[in-house]
């Protein structure tokens, strides 16, 4: 695969041009066990840095992709290969465009059950080769986490999306990998709200400039206080350039 890692504050990242996506995807379903494709924020990687089990989940996943502009940005100020920065929501379009060319399946995972029955039916229009095995809502207990995993395991699917409702999101397949059969696995909390029209996505032009974070703060005022760990962020970042000089 056209892949290569790299690290930010010694957290690995991924770069793959989108033509090179195709070929990822089908060498990983080629490959026997759980894999894992994850959406990296520089909120994640900061998380990454103090979280052992999180940090380890990224360490093992199949590919990492940046969202989030300060990573890229991170990447050129320490002067490793700069990486291309995925819209969450179009890689997905992108992943289920690729599948569909060779009838792959897909399981849907999370969200409540009116968002996620008006996701599948449009994921069927808009995709109508790529069949849709199961489908289970998000939020479930413990006891019902039994029947999801068996689920999963005798369908087998290519890919299983996560939304919202998983328990500890990104690390939830990392943590159960051994009850799964070889599908890729990939965690977007806003996705079925998206696929069922219930929450409207970041434009383009605003995800190319960089501008996301205030689409957040205007949702959640609260956010504007992501400034104290955005300067520990630029902190890591000099103290990296600083190191790979001594």
């Amino acid at each position: 695969m056209e892949i290569e890692r790299i690290r930010i504050g010694g957290v690995p990242v991924d770069i793959i041009r989108p033509e090179h996506m195709e070929q990822a995807l089908f060498e990983l379903l080629a490959t026997s066990g759980t894999k894992q494709i994850v959406f990296l924020s520089v909120w994640n990687l900061l998380k990454a840095m103090r979280n052992s089990e999180y940090k380890l989940c990224l360490e093992n996943a199949s590919l990492i992709l940046p969202v989030s502009k300060s990573i890229i940005n991170g990447a050129v100020f320490l002067k490793k290969t700069k990486p291309l920065r995925y819209n969450p929501f179009s890689a997905l379009i992108l992943f289920f465009t690729i599948l569909e060319t060779r009838y792959k399946s897909l399981y849907l995972l999370g969200g409540h059950k009116s968002s996620l029955i008006e996701s599948e039916r449009n994921l069927h229009a808009t995709f109508p080769g790529l069949h849709i095995v199961g489908r289970y809502t998000g939020y479930f207990s413990k006891e019902t986490e039994k029947d999801i995993l068996e689920a999963i395991f005798k369908s087998n699917p290519s890919m299983v999306l996560l939304a919202d409702g998983i328990p500890s999101g990104v690390t939830w397949p990392y943590m159960r990998r051994n009850s799964f059969g070889s599908s890729i696995f990939v965690y977007y909390k806003d996705a079925l709200s998206i696929f069922s029209k219930r929450k409207k996505r970041v434009s383009d032009d605003v995800f190319n400039a960089g501008h996301e974070i205030w689409h957040e703060i205007a949702l959640n005022p609260l956010k504007i206080f992501l400034v104290f760990p955005f300067i520990w962020y630029i902190i890591v970042l000099i103290w990296d350039r600083l190191h790979s000089k001594a």
